[in-house]
């Protein structure tokens, strides 16, 4: 239990380590469509973190 609020917290810290204007500017630098792109990866990279510190072993 306590290796998954580590890893937890630790996602978090990465996530929040950003400042949302400097991710923004940095889409907008990118292009549209790539900022797209980074966008939904990121989330997948999220969702996929979740699902393996909650799922069912």
């Amino acid at each position: 239990m306590q290796n998954k609020i580590k890893r937890l917290l630790m996602v978090f810290v990465i996530v929040f380590s950003f400042t949302s204007c400097e991710v923004i500017g940095d889409i907008f630098k990118a292009g549209m469509g790539f900022g797209i792109f980074i966008v939904i990866f990121i989330i997948a990279i999220i969702i996929f973190i979740l699902a393996k510190l909650f799922g069912k072993k």
